[in-house]
């Protein structure tokens, strides 16, 4: 893929700012439905719901959250309307938070769990390729890996609050969701700010000229790639189940252990990012071969090692939020890349929902089986990796 460039006259300074905002955003996006999420659970339990409910709703809720974003990359990149999108999904995303304070039901509450992830599958695609516009200016790397960095500190924050906030007032749930109408405010005021400083988003870029226009075909061996490697990613409640049967470490330590995770995952995320654009590809490669081994550390090791494992992993997920969404922008044209990270979404997401199923059924079977599994099919991945490597040339200039 042969890409030419044209320079306009836009600073990077302005790109910085653009992204930024974008990105506090989603700091405070985060701190608003992280912090939702870690209380929803015996929040529905309260209202009568059994586990099997619980479940359900969890799991309807991921597989809505990916489903859709193939649909809403699809309208963005049709009727150029990203803005308008983007501010929708955030509103359902985030508006849906503050209301579970006044569910008097588990099928409020759940119909509003499906809501938030819906408005997240809604404005994630559009808010993709926004970014990417400033990315041909500062590095796709960088751009990804900051926006990720920052949007991590409030997926640490958000839960945080909510414990203070239900210590402080009796552990009644709904302290908890209404607090997070704060956030939730802010996030909508800087994203408005951000449409009426920067309503198009576009002249940000570089002006690129593609050999391939729209979606080209290494991308649908990119995603085979992004797919296995997801499919063989552990979630991380099946990794606290596993300390707390085998007592591996103590209780409480495992919340602390996750996170120190997520803020591992944001420095990694932007170290990466950095290294993306001045490396290239090979990074990616290079992440997942040495990542994959957080596996048998995980689930054979001890306390020491099993921290170690979490600490791999978590370098694992800095780098599919950063560097798999760089590599995503770098490969497709402008007018496509809505619906490219839309279809991106969905298939890494559906693969993810379908490993994290199989390796549940195999930690009941044999624990050596979900490790062999989690390994090999990240390892599968690799040659794949390669292959797009050698058929792309991905400018990160």
């Amino acid at each position: 893929m042969t890409i030419s460039t044209k320079t306009p006259d836009i600073s990077k300074t302005t790109a910085l700012k653009f992204v930024l905002l974008l990105s506090i955003v989603d700091l405070f996006a985060d701190m608003t439905y992280e912090g939702a999420r870690s209380i929803t659970g015996p929040f529905m339990a309260i209202l009568g719901a059994n586990a099997a409910i619980v479940g359900f709703v969890a799991g309807l809720g991921e597989f809505v959250g990916y489903a859709l974003r193939i649909v809403s990359g699809y309208l963005a990149d049709r009727f150029k309307q990203y803005w308008i999108i983007t501010i929708f999904g955030y509103a359902c995303n985030l508006l849906a938070v503050p209301l579970l304070a006044l569910a008097g039901h588990w099928w409020m509450a759940a119909v509003l769990i499906v809501m938030e992830r819906m408005g997240k599958a809604i404005r994630v695609p559009p808010r993709d390729a926004m970014l990417a516009h400033a990315g041909q200016r500062m590095g796709m790397g960088w751009v990804f890996g900051l926006h990720e960095a920052i949007d991590q500190i409030g997926a640490m924050v958000g839960p945080l609050i909510v414990a203070v906030v239900m210590y402080y007032q009796g552990h009644h749930y709904q302290y908890g969701f209404a607090v997070l109408l704060v956030p939730a405010l802010l996030a909508l005021t800087i994203l408005l700010l951000a449409r009426f400083m920067y309503p198009h988003p576009q002249s940000l870029e570089i002006t690129q000229e593609f050999a391939t226009q729209g979606i080209p075909k290494p991308f649908w061996l990119y995603l085979s790639a992004a797919a296995l490697i997801a499919a063989g990613y552990a979630d991380f409640p099946l990794i606290a189940f596993h300390f707390q049967k085998q007592a591996i470490v103590s209780p409480i330590v495992i919340p602390i252990a996750y996170s120190v995770a997520m803020g591992l995952s944001a420095i990694t995320a932007l170290l990466l990012g950095h290294f993306y654009d001045r490396r290239g590809f090979s990074v990616l490669i290079v992440v997942t071969v040495s990542t994959c081994v957080f596996a048998p550390l995980v689930f054979f090791g001890n306390e020491s090692m099993s921290l170690i494992g979490v600490a791999l992993w978590s370098i694992g997920m800095g780098a599919q939020e950063s560097l798999m969404r760089a590599i995503v922008a770098n490969m497709v044209s402008k007018d496509r890349r809505a619906s490219a990270y839309g279809v991106f979404n969905t298939g890494y997401g559906f693969c993810w929902f379908l490993g994290s199923c199989v390796m549940g059924i195999l930690y009941d079977v044999s624990i050596l089986s979900l490790v062999l599994f989690s390994m090999g099919i990240q390892l599968l991945a690799v040659p794949l990796l390669w292959m797009v490597m050698k058929n792309i040339n991905v400018t990160t200039e």
